[in-house]
């Protein structure tokens, strides 16, 4: 009888570890490097994110390219011992921000509710190609989320019926505009949402308050529009000569030297995200204390607004913000403009809009994994 239940284990344990290898082989091999013409970028091998690895899901680092040519990386996520044809999710944002972050995060534990996920560095940015450094694009970067559903139809343990994307911040934006695009894109969903081109070319419309009271004021005028465009034009002239590589000043605030009472709420909050331990990478633009976008980089996004066709998507949507985020309106507009029949915006009590970027109490990840397990079925 001993030996029955010896052998009997031994098979199950056998059994238990061939099908573990079978889900882990079918990942992709572990990508090292990014080598373009003129570029070449060594992918960080240990894990440096911000947040714990989990031992409930795989992980690779692995590289595709977009329509442009330009080379992404990203980190794949999957459950451990899945079998069979999965849904899958990309993911990416903040905007400035890296895979690392908040993207990496959301990914990682989407993983571990059963799908396959890809959070990627945007182009330009992180361990992606693209010179200059720390620029941005609305065309791009749109395209950007639409590559990343090409990599992840063209993986075996993924059923390409069953993919959707997930955007965080400003991108956000991106992941709408190319759910109206990108007919493949069965589900759409974003968090903590920022239009990009909108706030570019309008500012804030909103009081930059201390106490974070954050009522609505005007958008920026034409006359104040055209002085600022005059200022990014100018910046051309001495910025051509390097390469159009030269930075603007730091997007955030020193949260140990810089921070008043009088600095607005939403400002200090940024700054305590990613200038401190709790979020702060080196390879994040917004991180950076010497320097963040180029100085040029607005200029593409006041002229070429997103979201232009919202009334004629069609993909489910789910719209999540924060109940005291600053960023509140993008999320409530984006809401209303979109034409999807199927689409929810979902208020999280209590939240700002840092919050949703690393707060696993106030991440509405049931609210994100029954969306995304109604949607992609």
């Amino acid at each position: 009888m001993l030996k029955k239940v010896i052998k009997t284990t031994s098979l199950a344990a056998m059994l238990a570890a061939t099908f573990a290898t079978t889900a882990f082989a079918a990942m992709p091999e572990n990508a090292t490097t990014v080598s373009v013409p003129g570029q070449t970028i060594q992918l960080e091998q240990k894990w440096d994110k911000i947040f714990p690895e989990s031992n409930k899901v795989d992980h690779r680092k692995v590289t595709f390219k977009n329509r442009y040519g330009f080379t992404l990386a990203g980190d794949l996520y999957a459950p451990k011992n899945a079998e069979g044809k999965m849904a899958a999710i990309a993911v990416s944002g903040p905007f400035g921000a890296v895979k690392e972050q908040s993207s990496g995060l959301y990914a990682q534990t989407l993983a571990e509710r059963g799908f396959v996920t890809l959070a990627f560095d945007p182009s330009f940015t992180g361990e992606s190609s693209g010179t200059p450094r720390n620029t941005a694009s609305p065309d791009i970067n749109t395209e950007d989320f639409s590559a990343a559903v090409d990599y992840l139809g063209s993986l075996d343990m993924v059923d390409r019926d069953k993919i959707g994307i997930l955007g965080i911040c400003g991108w956000g934006g991106f992941a709408l505009n190319d759910a109206i695009q990108d007919t493949r894109v069965k589900a759409v969903a974003t968090s903590t949402m920022y239009n990009m081109t909108r706030v570019m070319a309008n500012g804030y419309e909103i009081k930059m308050d201390p106490k974070g009271k954050y009522d609505h004021v005007a958008p920026m005028n034409a006359d104040a529009r055209y002085q600022m465009k005059e200022q990014l034009n100018n910046n051309r002239w001495e910025s051509s000569k390097n390469d159009y590589a030269t930075l603007a000043p730091a997007n955030n605030l020193d949260p140990e030297k810089d921070i008043t009472p009088e600095t607005p709420k939403f400002i200090a909050e940024y700054a305590q995200f990613y200038r401190t331990k709790r979020g702060y990478h080196p390879r994040s633009i917004n991180s950076n204390p010497n320097g963040s976008w180029t100085n040029t980089m607005p200029l593409s996004f006041i002229n070429m607004p997103i979201m232009e066709y919202a009334k004629e998507m069609r993909t489910p949507a789910l719209i999540v913000a924060g109940e005291k985020a600053h960023s509140r309106y993008f999320s409530e507009d984006a809401y209303k403009a979109i034409g999807s029949k199927d689409k929810e915006l979902y208020i999280v009590p209590g939240a700002n809009h840092t919050d949703l970027y690393d707060n696993t109490q106030k991440i509405p990840f049931d609210k994100f994994e029954q969306f995304f397990k109604a949607h992609l079925k």
